[in-house]
């Protein structure tokens, strides 16, 4: 969509659509809405995009095509976070604002278009949700990042070509979601053993600084010659580059395993205390496996998620292992593992 404008010589020319893009403060949700901002930019390629979200996020965005900025959203109290958004946005002619937040925004600022989320429908994935905002339910987009040719090379330096690469996420944004280190070493034993699916593999581990006590005792149960240890080093499409060079990923509900699953590698997602039907990984070849104890009793109404252990542990190694072997061999006689 183009529009004419009256330069300051008097004459007409045509400059492009301004499209403001309102996301999540998570990543995972955040990784969730680009098929939609996808769809938006293949139906306007000359767009200039505006990206509105939380800190943690902001770098998923960096090479969104036709960027012009992006807006960080510290929260501030009194929420006056939208104020200053309302301040840097007010005044511009917007063709299009697309709220996936339900802000004030959605008011407040002139434009020819305007999106919302609603409230969606119980059970519903995310994706289907944020898909209806645009009335694509029926043919949602999947997950969609884009990626400087600098972060590839720097990939490939981190993970050079050699036996294939077993990736595996152990953290999560609260402990109740984590499966236990030894849980994740008898697996990983498993399938790069003799009889596993990788014989011999070596095995990336991802996860944010913040999070590597969480994940040390994963770190030194790999031997080193097979260990490639990313934990904290890397920004969010670094992680990116990194995963698509990996031939399978297993990890906990959290922003990571939908990294995982937009790089389009197989993807096996560990559920206990939150809702797979909202939160699985959405891809190709993507599945879960979920504790034993259904979600609805693991997660009851005063639940604290702070305070909690893990509540991952009715999940056996038995059961995560025949998940990977399933989703392998469904992937690996579609060539998709390659």
């Amino acid at each position: 969509m183009w529009k004419l404008c009256n330069d300051a010589q008097g004459t007409y020319k045509l400059v492009s659509m301004k499209i403001l893009f309102i996301t999540s403060t998570r990543i995972g949700d955040a990784i969730l809405s680009t098929g939609l901002l996808n769809h938006l930019i293949q139906q306007h390629p000359d767009a200039r995009i505006t990206l509105a979200c939380g800190p943690a996020a902001a770098s998923l965005f960096e090479a969104v095509p036709g960027l012009e900025r992006i807006i960080v959203l510290d929260k501030m109290v009194f929420s006056l976070h939208w104020v200053r958004l309302w301040v840097i946005c007010f005044g511009r002619l917007w063709g299009a604002v697309v709220d996936l937040r339900n802000s004030p925004m959605y008011y407040l600022l002139p434009t020819r278009r305007r999106w919302r989320i609603g409230r969606g429908r119980q059970g519903l994935h995310r994706v289907r949700q944020l898909a209806e905002v645009l009335g694509l339910g029926n043919n949602p987009p999947s997950p969609m990042l884009w990626l400087p040719a600098a972060k590839e090379q720097q990939a490939a330096g981190l993970i050079p070509d050699g036996s294939p690469v077993f990736a595996v996420g152990p953290t999560a944004n609260w402990r109740a979601k984590t499966w236990r280190s030894e849980h994740f070493v008898g697996l990983i034993e498993r399938l790069t053993g003799p009889d596993g699916i990788m014989p011999g593999g070596r095995v990336a581990i991802f996860g944010r600084d913040d999070e590597r006590p969480m994940a040390l005792k994963l770190i030194n149960a790999i031997p080193e010659e097979r260990r490639i240890d990313l934990v904290g080093r890397l920004d969010l499409l670094e992680v990116f580059a990194c995963l698509k060079r990996c031939q399978f990923y297993v990890g906990n509900d959290s922003g990571l395993m939908h990294l995982a699953a937009a790089s389009g590698i197989p993807t096996l997602g560990l559920f206990g205390p939150s809702p797979e039907a909202h939160y699985a990984p959405w891809g190709k070849y993507c599945g879960v496996v979920s504790t034993s104890v259904p979600y609805e009793e693991i997660f009851p109404a005063k639940f604290d998620h702070r305070a909690s252990d893990s509540l991952m542990d009715s999940l056996s190694v038995d059961d995560a292992e025949q998940a990977v072997r399933k989703l392998w061999a469904e992937a690996t006689s579609k060539g998709a593992t390659q």
